[in-house]
């Protein structure tokens, strides 16, 4: 910190300090609940602004669930630990930040920092990678940048919420070695590295306590040895005990504005349950995050003049490409040759329409989305590229989404608008008070989704429901289905509360020829809940069409073209926050797609559109395969780049791509009798596969380029790694030098090797460039379990600079 922040940071202080000092303790206490579904309240007594949090890893959705204020999609978070670049993670915050002052944001809800311990988990999209070392620098450079900019950032989920299934109650039984070296070292690196404003604790327990109570890992490791100084919020609806909370370390209990805080944590107060310097601390914290964002008069904004203004689209691109991982290119399939006539059969229903993010909470709704289809009209001639569904991964209703303008509508018990509003999809998913205005719980009877579909084509399509309670379903001006939705026997957590997907009516429609669609839905009696929330969706599937068929015609089209290209993907029902993968197969008959259209083509490329591994059974038969996760709004023009040559896909692995899921080192996911035992203590990842001796489909660090190069000379220091190395291609480029670290004659039980560092290095034909990589003393230390602390191991070790984890280019030996 130079001088001028430090005393900028002791005037805020002192502004804190006179604002606390004007509080009473149910003001203080009510500062504490949230006021509702995102904000803090206000305190005109003290010049405290309400102060605004919204979800953001991808994107600022701000508080409503709605598409009339849309937001810049970028690529998921896997897609930007792909790229290796801290740097490029500081420019997406500082563009989230921009978007973030554009929605009245002040607290962005990300990033999401838990590991990759398995392929399973089903937020994995959302996570950054399976080592902590690259999760910490990817992390770091996003909270930089999106304070940056003046916003707030909310470092999550804190700690071990690796895996969604019974994550309000789950238990994450993890030994003080691999929960120091592995699940709380990227919390600590971006901590250390970029002062985060904020932390969310998770729902879990972790060996034993509840994390919004865990008094040992929020008081003494984040705050006491970290000295962790911004504020610690719940996620949403964790916090579950006012005592044990407000010991614990937690600030605020979200939602509100009923909480296990405000009144009643007043009454403990008085009943001498909890000190009020317990309260006073945790006002303190949200105080000085208030200070930082600009809200505390007398207090200056951490942040007087935000950056420059960045280009959403342009950067959503750049990010694309960057994180686009070409595993696979043999014989040089790709780039497209430009000097050749060219003609590409497009197949994959993917490819039309293309996902672009994960399920849950990440999710924000863009102005627009190019798909694959998009991308590649827009490049290639007029005439070049032919496009055939081929198979859709699709097999059930889903919200109403690609043809569909929709609207919902509130009224009262006499018919009267109350309110209305645009909708993204068919789905509507509206929380504490993001409703349309005017329109209330308390007055709302019924809200009616209504509006029109031009279908893509003719067929019979099928329309359903999903969500609890009474429903009437009408189409072409006709009821298709009127009743009651109740719960069922759902296994699945997630449908219990949602509602299962409901088949309710079939209809033969007309391509092009638009029809009136509506449902209505009976608001029920919320007045006893203490969080009020509405979901419920309209759906359609289209026309199903035989799956041979598709196949074969998607085959016939490859086989007279010049290059088939293919994409694949997983759906919301595979990848989502709230519940994790059964396993990593695609869905539908995507894998015989490939298989038809590789046999009918020799220069197939594949485009595998998902934001966590996937089995590839025909990954040796086809000639290139390109990995572009969940890629934002702007992965079509991006795909269209890469593949035409205009831009080398610039991604390397964050994650080990196994070939199949039986080969995974770490699949557990289930707890048993509510206790999820991490019992391959250090080893996950990269770590494990090579202590079993088990040969991934592609290792952690791959990516292939447009270009070659050769590594020259490698020195090594104690703290230093120099790394020379020259483009021996014909064109430029970009290549990640991973340092790694293996010791020699080991004198503790540690993994084989591991990354210690790591830099991207970018040069012309031809040209030599010399990198010096910092080596961190953390990465020849354990945490020794005997003595509580840090220990640096000594000895002998090989350092390695290496193309991937399977792919050494140099080493050098280093004696410590």
């Amino acid at each position: 910190m130079t001088d001028a922040d430090q005393s900028r940071d002791r005037i805020r202080e002192d502004a804190v300090e006179t604002a606390l000092g004007k509080l009473d303790l149910d003001t203080k206490t009510r500062l504490l609940a949230g006021q509702d579904m995102w904000s803090l309240p206000a305190l005109p007594g003290i010049g405290l602004g309400s102060l605004v949090m919204s979800d953001g890893p991808i994107g600022v959705r701000g508080v409503r669930w709605s598409a009339d204020d849309p937001s810049v999609a970028l690529p998921s978070p896997s897609a930007l630990a792909a790229s290796w670049d801290p740097g490029l993670a500081r420019r997406a915050g500082r563009l989230l930040a921009q978007e973030a002052r554009r929605k009245g944001v002040h607290v962005v809800l990300a990033p999401t920092v838990n590991l990759h311990r398995t392929p399973l988990g089903g937020r994995h999209f959302e996570c950054y990678s399976e080592d902590p070392c690259l999760t910490g620098a990817i992390g770091a450079g996003y909270v930089n940048g999106v304070q940056d900019g003046g916003v707030g950032t909310t470092v999550k989920h804190y700690v071990a919420n690796d895996a969604e299934t019974e994550r309000f109650t789950v238990d994450c039984v993890i030994a003080p070695r691999p929960l120091r070296e592995l699940y709380l070292a990227p919390f600590e690196a971006i901590v250390s590295g970029a002062r985060p404003w904020g932390v969310m604790t998770s729902y879990n327990r972790v060996n034993g306590t509840s994390m919004t109570e865990n008094q040992y890992l929020v008081n003494e490791v984040l705050r006491g040895e970290w000295g962790f100084d911004g504020y610690n919020v719940s996620d949403w609806m964790a916090a579950r005990s006012t005592t044990a909370d407000i010991l614990g370390g937690l600030d605020v209990a979200m939602p509100g504005p009923q909480t296990v805080y405000g009144p009643a944590l007043a009454a403990a107060v008085r009943a001498g349950e909890v000190p009020e310097a317990a309260v006073d601390g945790a006002v303190r914290n949200v105080l000085r995050l208030a200070a930082r964002a600009g809200l505390l008069d007398g207090a200056p904004a951490a942040v007087s003049e935000p950056p420059a203004e960045l280009d959403g689209q342009a950067l959503a691109r750049e990010l694309a490409v960057r994180g686009f991982v070409l595993v696979r290119n043999a014989g040089g399939a790709l780039p497209f040759d430009p000097a050749a006539p060219r003609s590409v059969a497009l197949s994959g229903a993917a490819a039309r329409d293309a996902r672009v993010l994960g399920g849950g909470s990440a999710t924000v709704f863009p102005e627009r989305v190019v798909s694959p289809l998009d991308g590649l009209t827009a490049a290639l001639p007029e005439g070049a590229l032919s496009y055939s569904v081929g198979a859709d991964p699709s097999e059930e209703p889903v919200p109403a989404d690609k043809g569909f303008e929709l609207r919902a509508v509130c009224r009262d018990a006499s018919g009267t608008v109350l309110g209305e509003g645009g909708l993204p999809s068919g789905q509507v998913q509206w929380i504490g008070d993001d409703l349309p205005e005017g329109a209330t719980y308390e007055t709302m009877a019924s809200i009616e989704v209504t509006g029109t579909f031009v279908p893509r084509e003719s067929g019979e399509h099928t329309f359903g429901t999903r969500g609890l309670g009474a429903f009437t379903l009408a189409v072409g001006g006709r009821t298709r289905w009127e009743g009651v939705q109740e719960m069922g026997g759902e296994a699945d957590p997630f449908e219990a509360f949602f509602g299962a997907p409901r088949e309710r009516a079939r209809l033969f429609l007309t391509e092009g020829e638009p029809v009136e669609v509506s449902l209505t839905y009976q608001v029920p009696d919320m007045s006893a809940l203490p969080l009020k929330a509405i979901m419920f969706s309209l759906l359609h599937l289209g026309p199903r069409l035989d799956p041979d068929e598709l196949i074969a015609q998607a085959a016939r089209a490859a086989r007279e073209a010049d290059t088939a290209v293919v994409v694949v993907a997983t759906t919301d029902r595979v990848e989502s926050e709230g519940y994790d993968r059964r396993d990593l197969t695609l869905p539908g008959r995507q894998d015989d797609l490939v298989r038809a259209v590789a046999a009918a083509n020799p220069n197939t490329v594949v485009v595998v559109n998902a934001g966590s591994p996937v089995e590839m059974p025909w990954r040796e038969d086809v000639a290139a395969i390109l990995l572009t996760w969940f890629p934002g709004q702007e992965g079509g023009a991006a795909l269209a780049d890469v593949l035409l040559g205009h831009a080398e896909p610039g991604g390397r692995l964050p994650t080990t791509w196994p070939a199949a899921l039986a080969d995974a080192p770490v699949t557990e996911v289930i707890p048993t009798d509510g206790r999820l035992e991490y019992e391959e203590g250090l080893f996950i990842g990269y770590r494990a596969y090579e202590k079993h001796g088990v040969t991934p489909a592609y290792p952690f660090g791959h990516g292939l380029g447009y270009t070659d190069w050769a590594y020259e000379s490698l020195e090594v220091t104690a703290d230093t790694a120099r790394v020379r190395l020259t483009n021996t291609g014909t064109r430029p480029g970009r290549e990640v030098v991973q340092i790694y670290l293996a010791p020699v004659a080991d004198a503790v039980p540690r993994p084989a090797s591991w990354l210690a560092a790591f830099a991207g290095v970018a040069a012309g034909p031809g040209e030599s460039v010399e990198v010096r990589i910092p080596l961190p003393a953390r990465a020849f230390e354990i945490w020794d379990e005997t003595a509580h602390g840090w220990r640096r191991i000594g000895g002998t070790y090989e350092v390695r600079a290496s193309h991937s984890h399977a792919d050494t280019r140099l080493s050098a030996t280093l004696d410590l």
